[in-house]
């Protein structure tokens, strides 16, 4: 039997690779006649960059020195894919964790800006930049700024850095604005919000970022402004990840946003990885009603569907009912007994979880879908 192994990372325990690996350890433990194929995915957010290495092989690296989220420097590491593709990960030059204190007003997008450049600077004839995982909630300012917009209040002074000036912006003077490489800008969303309002950017995702209630409000009014100000398509789905960094280039140079899981599966080779498989086992950290929108589970279980191809679920805890394509399902939570003893050893919970489909397989395929 072929069984092919296609997980997100488990958020903060392990990443898509490693997860794929335990997955089919432990199948292979069980069934080891079988041929098991990695095929590690993501959504746009941590370990993209990675993923789509691995699916490269002619993939090289780049690497820079440019401004964090907050006061100091970072390093970030970029991807060029065959083609002159360049792959960011908004996060590795404004990820959370890289404020040693959380700071949802002042944290901005000018590393971001200043990554694009240095892909333009290389020769990039196409961008893709996966968001999530950012620290800030500025529009997308920030890295537009880095390439050469000007963001002004009222007096035609340019703002300082951060979300929580933007309730003073006036106006916006882009005429300085390098042009996007010529094969243009596709920003990769792992959530389908909107800019504003109770599912946009500020409300639901600046409080993880330490946003207080006065702050959210704050930062609400500041995008509100940007979107005045600015025009483009606010209500766009994807619009708000990332703080609103995909609202902010598409606005202001012309991005597309595209749902990050379908594309990384199409980059990455999904649906020829699924050809000839008996049984697809995908995963991520918790399986809830969002898995299926816009997410990896839901674009492998949909590629699955259409490929006649069951269909089986790992996930650190599962929330809501698994949807009726996903043949068998294992939380990660139940086996260790606990989510932090899951959470402290991940690996061995899902290697243990791999043996368990195995051996629910039995000695042959399950039936395919009809």
């Amino acid at each position: 039997m072929r069984v092919l192994v296609a997980p997100d990372s488990f958020k903060g325990t392990i990443g898509a690779a490693d997860a794929a690996a335990a997955l089919a350890a432990g199948w292979l433990a069980a069934r080891p006649g079988d041929e098991v194929t990695c095929l590690p995915l993501a959504d746009g957010g941590e370990g993209t960059v990675e993923v789509l290495a691995a699916a490269a092989a002619d993939s090289a690296w780049h690497e820079a020195a440019v401004s964090g989220p907050g006061s100091a420097p970072v390093t970030a590491r970029w991807l060029e894919l065959p083609g002159g593709v360049h792959v960011i990960e908004a996060a590795s030059a404004a990820g959370l964790p890289q404020l040693a204190v959380p700071d949802p007003l002042g944290a901005h997008t000018t590393g971001v800006g200043e990554l694009l450049g240095r892909a333009l600077d290389a020769g990039a004839s196409q961008i893709v930049l996966g968001l999530g995982g950012v620290a800030s909630t500025d529009g997308g300012t920030g890295a537009l700024a880095a390439l050469g917009a000007r963001f002004l209040d009222a007096g035609q002074h340019e703002l300082p850095r951060g979300g929580g000036a933007l309730a003073r912006l006036a106006s916006a003077d882009l005429g300085g604005l390098r042009e996007p490489p010529p094969g243009g800008v596709t920003c990769l969303t792992d959530v389908r919000s909107p800019l504003l309002g109770p599912n946009g950017a500020a409300v639901v995702f600046a409080p993880q970022k330490g946003a207080t209630g006065g702050q959210v409000i704050e930062l609400e009014q500041g995008l509100a402004r940007l979107a005045v100000v600015l025009g483009g398509r606010p209500a766009e789905p994807g619009a708000g990840a990332a703080g609103g960094i995909g609202y902010g280039l598409a606005a202001a140079w012309g991005a597309e946003l595209r749902p990050g899981s379908a594309e990384i599966a199409r980059i990455a080779g999904l649906d020829a990885a699924l050809a000839g498989a008996g049984l697809v086992i995908t995963g991520e950290g918790r399986y809830d009603q969002t898995s299926a929108a816009g997410k990896v589970v839901g674009a492998v279980v949909a590629a699955a569907s259409r490929a006649g191809v069951p269909a089986a679920l790992v996930a650190g805890a599962i929330g809501d009912p698994p949807v009726p394509a996903i043949r068998r399902a294992v939380a990660l939570a139940e086996l260790a007994g606990g989510a932090a003893a899951a959470m402290a050893e991940p690996a061995r919970w899902l290697r243990q979880a791999g043996a368990e489909l195995a051996g629910w397989a039995g000695p042959s395929a399950p039936e395919p879908l009809a």
